[in-house]
C-alpha cells in the first residue's frame, strides 16, 4: 500500500474550509425558516468536510484513505447542494434573488465535487497524491469562497435587512457564528 505525506496546504485549507448541510422545502418559506435552513446546510456539510479532513491528517495517506475522504466529500457536498436547492426562497422582497443565488451556489459546488473527484481518481503513485491533495485543497478554498460570496450577496440584496435579521436570530446561524463561520 503506498503512503503519502499529508501536504500542509491540505491542512491548513480544511481548517479555514471548517471555519465557515438540513434541507428545507420548495417554494417559499418563512425567512426565520429559510435562514436557519440555509445555516444547518453549512453546518452539517462543514461537520462532515471536517470529518473526511480528519482521515488525511494522520501523517501519512494512504491511496485508500484519499479516495474515501473524497468520496465523503462528494456525498456531504451533493447534500449540502440538495439541501440548498431545496430551501425555496425566503419569504423577503428579494426572495427569488436569494433563491437563484443560493441555486447558483448549489451549482459550484457540485461542480467543485467533481473536480475533487476527477483529481483523486486520477492520482497514481506519489507525484499524483501530492497533485491530487493540492486541488482538493484549493478546491475546498474555493467552495469556502463561494460560500462567503453567496452569504455576502444575499446580505446586499435585502435593503430591509430582514435575512439579516433572520441570520442573526436563527439559532443555527447562532451556532454557526460560534464556530468561526
Amino acid at each position: 500500500m503506498t503512503r503519502w505525506r499529508t501536504s500542509p496546504l491540505l491542512l491548513l485549507l480544511v481548517v479555514l474550509v471548517a471555519g465557515c448541510g438540513g434541507g428545507g422545502s420548495s417554494g417559499s418559506s418563512s425567512t426565520s425558516d429559510w435562514a436557519n435552513g440555509f445555516c444547518s446546510a453549512i453546518t452539517s456539510w462543514t461537520t462532515s468536510i471536517q470529518t473526511a479532513g480528519k482521515s488525511l491528517q494522520g501523517g501519512n495517506v494512504s491511496e485508500k484513505s484519499l479516495k474515501s475522504a473524497a468520496n465523503d466529500i462528494k456525498s456531504a457536498t451533493s447534500t449540502f447542494a440538495d439541501d440548498l436547492k431545496g430551501l425555496g426562497k425566503p419569504d423577503t422582497d428579494s426572495g427569488q434573488q436569494a433563491k437563484e443565488s443560493v441555486d447558483q451556489l448549489s451549482s459550484q459546488i457540485k461542480s467543485d465535487a467533481s473536480e475533487i473527484e476527477q483529481a483523486v481518481e486520477g492520482a497514481s503513485g506519489l507525484s499524483g497524491a501530492q497533485k491530487a491533495l493540492t486541488t482538493v485543497g484549493s478546491t475546498l478554498s474555493k467552495m469556502s469562497s463561494q460560500i462567503s460570496s453567496t452569504l455576502s450577496e444575499l446580505n446586499g440584496l435585502d435593503p430591509k435587512g430582514d435575512l439579516q435579521k433572520a441570520f442573526n436570530n436563527a439559532d443555527s446561524c447562532k451556532s454557526l457564528a460560534k464556530s468561526g463561520g
